[in-house]
């Protein structure tokens, strides 16, 4: 070393940039789409699959990777969508078809090839509290015994057993999440009003149960991220709130809502109560209160709506007061 000079400090080790963690969902409808903008907003890579062209150009104005993929198809294959490949993260959202079941399982030798040969950590089916079939408005748990009553809730007990067998022998966390019914911006008690939409009859033939499970989108999306975190080889959560309040409850806050705050909106509202002559007799049984406490103690979730009133009361929050409301035109 010359006398007088300072040694030349070395230079810092190089620092690996990480790459972003990747994403993929299948059916990227309201759930999907809800967790893919707010992953991208993290810095996440974003594909999945939807139905048709046009959602496929809503989805890459997000800034998702999207392809028109229909499992159903006799030439499916998942080998063209070579974003799967690389996929760290599966969120499945895809429900079952009736006479087909899950279309996605029908493609095992693809599936199996491509999660055994690729990147995935974590896996994710959304299936439905429906499973539990009618507990005779009994507190369930994920230990409860199901016993799916409709021909979907059947359907989507066989996809939960499916998925997991499918993953049965491989390194990653996959989880089972039985959503409560979801509602969220765009898609609530105070949409349907505001809308001046009819109860369908399927909606109708839910009006006389005591209790009905629900989540908020931005609280099943609060699951995901917490899930993540947990190194877990397979386990069911519930994702319900606190809360399972008959329907027409529900409607009855929302129209008193509305009321308060857009007085000349609602010209008559929904009959919430109303039902077609007979169908009482053609209801199939299923009360039940589902417990969430699994996904609070072990994922450590803390609900952002507990119950209906605090998500309710957020999406009339996110209305504009000049209003273009939802669905009404000037």
């Amino acid at each position: 070393m010359i006398p007088g000079i300072a040694p030349k400090p070395a230079a810092p080790p190089v620092a690996s940039v990480p790459q972003p963690r990747h994403m993929f969902v299948f059916g990227a409808g309201f759930v999907g789409r809800y967790v893919s903008e707010h992953l991208l907003a993290q810095g996440w890579q974003v594909s999945g699959t939807c139905t048709s062209p046009a959602k496929k150009r809503e989805l890459e104005m997000l800034g998702v990777k999207a392809s028109v993929f229909d499992a159903t198809e006799s030439n499916s294959s998942l080998q063209s969508i070579h974003s799967l490949q690389q996929a760290t993260h599966l969120l499945i959202s895809i429900p079952p078809i009736p006479g087909i079941g899950d279309p996605l399982l029908n493609l095992n030798e693809d599936l199996r090839r491509i999660l055994s040969d690729g990147n995935l950590e974590w896996l994710c089916y959304l299936s439905s509290t429906s499973v539990y079939g009618d507990c005779g408005g009994a507190l369930v748990d994920e230990d409860h015994m199901v016993n799916p009553k409709s021909e979907s809730a059947k359907l989507r007990y066989e996809a939960e057993k499916g998925w997991l067998n499918l993953v049965n022998h491989l390194n990653l966390s996959a989880f089972i999440f039985r959503l409560g019914g979801i509602y969220g911006p765009g898609r609530s008690a105070l949409d349907t009003l505001a809308k001046s939409n009819s109860l369908s009859r399927r909606q109708k033939l839910r009006e006389s149960k005591q209790y009905t499970a629900r989540i908020h989108v931005a609280d099943i999306y609060q699951a995901v991220l917490a899930s993540m975190s947990t190194r877990c080889p397979r386990k069911i959560f519930n994702v319900v709130d606190d809360d399972p309040a008959p329907r027409a409850e529900v409607f009855a806050f929302a129209r008193s809502l509305i009321e308060m705050r857009y007085p000349d909106l609602i010209a008559k509202a929904p009959d919430v109560n109303s039902a077609e002559s007979g169908i009482q007799e053609r209801i199939v049984p299923a009360e039940k209160r589902v417990s969430n406490a699994r996904l609070k103690k072990e994922l450590g979730v803390k609900l952002l709506h507990p119950t209906y009133r605090s998500g309710l009361q957020s999406i009339i929050d996110s209305w504009p007061t000049e209003f273009q409301l939802p669905g009404r035109s000037r």
